[in-house]
């Protein structure tokens, strides 16, 4: 596999992606989708946090959620490369729906133990690997290649559209229904995108049948040794996998506890409104990148991003004023949302073609699958020494760590 030359994020017009229908439609789905990821998570981290109060079980949260992203995004990646990718995303619609369903069935008989909660954290992760690389993927078989950085960025807006109304929605859910109607009620969202993939646009099968065999760990090795040659697809993959091996959204799982140091008012009101701030600056820096246009899209832009979000979080860490505290997370959702596109954008748009998913998936396997031992730096280490100095710690650690990156790109 021969280099090909770096190609920049070229910016087009505002919003250009919703010229296409069929990436209007996706939008959509993709939003109810991801809202109903997240009321999962709102309901079930709440009733599991009152039942165990365990910041291990918040930390294995996060390890199962990611886990499955570290050992399969390469491999399923590989898969999408070949096969149909809207197929592969409806198994994983599927997965979501037995998660949300099995913790319904557990509320309701009031069975709930430890190593139920465990199982259905593991589904819930694999629904997502099936989901989030071939999703990408499809972005190619929806918008014109100049209206991609558009889709990508769009995406990830609608990612945190879902994050910012889903813990509204689910606590409005929590309060009008008992939590196990609830999240039976949730499965409900995950439809829409199970049923437009029937009829999405599907991708040219002819080309595929041209692309290398899945060979599982093999795959890896090779991904890393083509992505070595191109400096702007090494350096973004650095990024993700050292942001998210530090701190990723380990915090997330560790919000009620949280919600309760800072002590403002009712916790359950109080966790809503810490999550739902994080999203709304990235739904914020969603539609000011999208609508301005100008930000060029660089390794060292994204990394300078990168250290904002990681100072906030430092900064997040150690207040212990709840506007504050608030304050502080809108802005690292703003800057999360701003690296995390500029940095896939960039991948999406530098990997060669003939193994685009593997590509992709590595950068999950980075980005997303590196959050698994997040769950440790920020999780199970919070267990011993308290949630504020073990994401503290992590933040000042990963902000050195990104420094060290930014003086690096520097030099290429």
């Amino acid at each position: 596999m021969n280099p090909h030359p770096p190609r920049p994020v070229v910016a087009s017009s505002s919003f250009a992606a919703m010229k296409s229908v069929p990436y209007r439609a996706q939008f959509i789905a993709y939003v109810l989708a991801m809202m109903a990821d997240n009321i999962e998570h709102v309901i079930s981290y709440w009733v599991v946090f009152q039942k165990f109060h365990s910041p291990t079980l918040g930390g294995f949260a996060v390890l199962s959620h990611w886990l499955p992203f570290l050992l399969f995004s390469v491999a399923v990646g590989g898969l999408a490369d070949r096969t149909d990718p809207r197929r592969i995303i409806q198994c994983g619609m599927l997965l979501f729906i037995v998660a949300s369903a099995g913790w319904g069935v557990f509320f309701i008989t009031d069975t709930l133990q430890m190593w139920h909660a465990m199982g259905l954290l593991v589904i819930h992760g694999c629904a997502g690997v099936l989901w989030q690389t071939p999703n990408q993927l499809l972005l190619y078989d929806l918008v014109a290649p100049s209206d991609l950085p558009s889709a990508v960025r769009l995406n990830a807006m609608a990612r945190y559209l879902g994050i910012l109304v889903g813990p509204a929605v689910g606590g409005v859910i929590m309060l009008a229904l008992v939590p196990s109607h609830g999240i039976i009620l949730n499965t409900l969202f995950y439809l829409p995108m199970l049923l437009w993939l029937f009829w999405a646009p599907a991708k040219d099968m002819a080309v595929a049948t041209h692309r290398f065999a899945v060979r599982g760990f093999a795959d890896v090795m090779q991904t890393i040794r083509a992505i070595g040659l191109k400096p702007v697809l090494a350096s973004m993959t650095v990024l993700a996998g050292l942001t998210s091996f530090m701190i990723g959204n380990a915090y997330h799982a560790q919000m009620p506890g949280f919600a309760g140091d800072l002590g403002h008012g009712d916790p359950g009101v109080s966790y809503s409104v810490l999550l739902a701030a994080d999203a709304a600056g990235a739904l914020l820096a969603g539609i000011a990148l999208e609508s301005w246009g100008r930000l060029k899209g660089t390794p060292r832009t994204a990394i300078g991003l990168a250290i904002l979000w990681s100072a906030s979080l430092l900064a997040f860490a150690s207040v212990r004023v709840y506007p504050f505290a608030i304050a502080l997370l809108f802005c690292a959702g703003f800057f999360e949302l701003s690296f995390n596109t500029m940095a896939q954008a960039l991948m999406q748009l530098n990997a060669p073609a003939e193994i685009r998913g593997r590509v992709v998936g590595l950068y999950n396997m980075a980005g997303l699958g590196m959050r698994a031992f997040s769950g440790i730096t920020v999780g199970v280490v919070g267990a011993g020494i308290g949630i504020h100095w073990s994401l503290g710690l992590s933040a000042a650690v990963l902000l050195a760590l990104l420094l060290a990156l930014q003086h690096r790109a520097r030099k290429v």
